[in-house]
């Protein structure tokens, strides 16, 4: 089964993303916020990462900057999402493989999480 975390403080976020992908056949793990990082992504070992701008403890930039050099890690696809007009610079600022704008279609959650995943088998 597919594996995707979630990392965002809004819960309505988190259940939306959760009911949909589960219903697309992923195992869904959520967390609202990025304390304990490292070792939350190793025990869970997702096969695609959902990264929130604003989430709480680290920030989405500074977490997805830790998991990109974290030589164990940085094989796993992030999606930064985000409200923020210009979340393709901060995705990119943040080395995130995709970007996801706020709010977003729940089709292109999907396919933008399975894109990922095929993008990752390359």
């Amino acid at each position: 089964m597919k594996k995707i975390m979630i990392f965002d403080d809004d819960e309505d976020i988190l259940d939306i993303c959760t009911f949909i992908l589960e219903e697309d056949g992923w195992e869904v793990g959520v967390f609202p916020d990025c304390s304990d990082l490292i070792s939350r992504v190793a025990t869970f070992a997702p096969d695609v990462i959902l990264m929130d701008n604003w989430i709480p403890e680290e920030g989405g930039i500074v977490a997805t900057k830790m998991l990109k050099d974290n030589s164990e890690l940085c094989g796993i696809p992030v999606i930064y999402f985000s409200a923020n007009s210009n979340i393709q610079l901060l995705a990119s600022e943040a080395k995130a493989d995709h970007y996801l704008a706020k709010p977003f279609d729940l089709e292109d959650l999907k396919d933008i999480a399975r894109s990922a995943i095929s993008g990752k088998d390359k």
